[in-house]
């Protein structure tokens, strides 16, 4: 059949390293890691950009794309045994913030979750892209149901605030905090904006305080929302949500593509700190490298998990932290800088005959179900994740193949002190 013969010569296209298509081979195999919690004993441990050259956050898999036969044939990092089915109790109608809601599986979870008659705070860049989201959100609600009255009905109940919070501008993030002032306080928190820029990207862009752009956003841009918005959340039962991803292992499929994400000895925020410009090219120090970059953020994003969560045990808060990978989700925008007929092709392949992309709905559903499932607020300084593909299991997959999985070797090994240093840098760095 047709299909099968293009599946074969995509597998065949895949396997061979090509400037035309922008592959790169896997610097190496999965390996096992050991432990997946955090001890909380333990001593230590799609916000877009104004710049051009920022695509969506999932582009930054590697320099021309990731190849898509290491999706296929390494082995996948994560616990394939059932953890617990998802379970929603919406009797008690939670406030809910999420960064990134402008698009993608930011505004699809704030959809999902007001449906369910939760109150949520789209936090976009902008005041336009705030109402465009709540806009688009209540038409997508309205076209879904059965008839006028219905939908008139149902979006009278709909509890959407837009709001601006551009996290490339600390005074930006002072401005939305300060506009949260005397609300109620937020039951669940979801850092889940991010920008990728381009990965042939050879300039150093910044953000307004002259952090390197991408870990400025991604990673010291909702660390600083965070200190200022931690006494608005619930400190009883309150959830934050992290969206990280697979590539901050390099052990992962996708995190061995191209450049390898590493933190190293934090370089490049010590010198930072140290001379006083605040200014980074890389966290380790190293030269700028795009892809690198923001395959950094998202280790950023995790030991910003974990090592929260150990100052919230600490602290006696029961505040609970996890972050999670939302997987291969090609539909959002991935390769739109790269050759159109490998796009439309990788989409077909990934999508429709090797089903190892995800969908952005499905995508949705994972940050509705770390921030609502009843079990996932139990235990906290998790990384949740799943193998490719799982997405064809729907709303079922969650907290069985979605669920609990390993952090890389480098997080692991952070617990012992160089996440501490890092979240005492990164202070620093904002000015806290």
């Amino acid at each position: 059949m047709i299909p099968q013969r293009l599946a074969s010569l995509l597998l065949v296209a895949l396997c061979i390293p090509s400037s035309t298509l922008g592959f790169v081979l896997p610097h190496q195999q999965a390996a096992s890691i050991s432990n997946v919690r955090l001890n909380s004993n333990h001593d230590d441990e799609s916000s877009s950009s104004s710049s051009p050259s920022a695509i969506n956050r999932r582009s930054a898999l590697s320099q021309g794309g990731v190849a898509l036969s290491s999706l296929l044939l390494s082995p996948i990092l994560m616990n394939q045994q059932p953890a617990y089915a998802a379970d929603f109790n919406d009797g008690k109608k939670k406030r809910i913030l999420i960064t990134g809601s402008s698009s993608g599986i930011g505004m699809d979870a704030a959809q999902r979750m007001v449906l369910r008659g939760h109150e949520i705070v789209l936090a976009c860049r902008t005041m336009d892209k705030a109402n465009a989201a709540m806009d688009k959100i209540e038409t997508n609600i309205a076209n879904d149901s059965d008839d006028a009255v219905e939908a008139n009905t149902l979006l009278k109940s709909l509890k959407l605030t837009p709001m601006a919070c551009d996290l490339a501008d600390l005074s930006s993030i002072d401005a939305f905090v300060k506009n949260l002032d005397g609300q109620q306080p937020f039951d669940a928190v979801c850092y889940n904006a991010g920008l990728a820029r381009n990965t042939g990207a050879s300039d150093v862009a910044r953000t307004k305080e002259g952090f390197e752009l991408t870990v400025g956003t991604n990673h010291l841009g909702h660390f600083y929302l965070h200190q200022k918005l931690l006494p608005l959340i619930n400190k009883d039962s309150g959830r934050i949500v992290v969206t990280a991803s697979g590539v901050h292992d390099p052990d992962s499929p996708g995190g061995a593509q191209g450049e390898l994400a590493t933190l190293g000895d934090l370089q490049g925020f010590e010198n930072a700190v140290a001379n006083g410009s605040k200014q980074f090219d890389m966290v380790d120090g190293g030269e700028f490298n795009a892809d690198k970059a923001y395959k950094d953020s998202k280790l950023c994003n995790v030991l910003f998990t974990r090592e929260m969560q150990r100052r919230l045990n600490e602290s006696g808060s029961g505040i609970k932290v996890n972050c999670f990978n939302p997987g291969l989700i090609v539909g959002t925008g991935l390769f739109r800088d790269q050759n159109q007929v490998f796009t439309k092709l990788f989409d077909v392949a990934a999508t429709k005959l090797l089903k190892v992309g995800e969908s952005t709905h499905w995508g949705g559903g994972a940050i509705e179900w770390m921030a609502l499932g009843e079990k996932m607020g139990e235990d906290g300084g998790l990384y949740c994740s799943s193998a490719p593909g799982s997405s064809k299991y729907g709303d079922d997959a969650y907290g069985k193949q979605f669920g609990v999985s390993e952090v890389s070797k480098e997080a692991l090994a952070s617990d012992n002190g160089k996440a501490k240093r890092f979240w005492e840098l990164s202070e620093k760095l904002v000015g806290m």
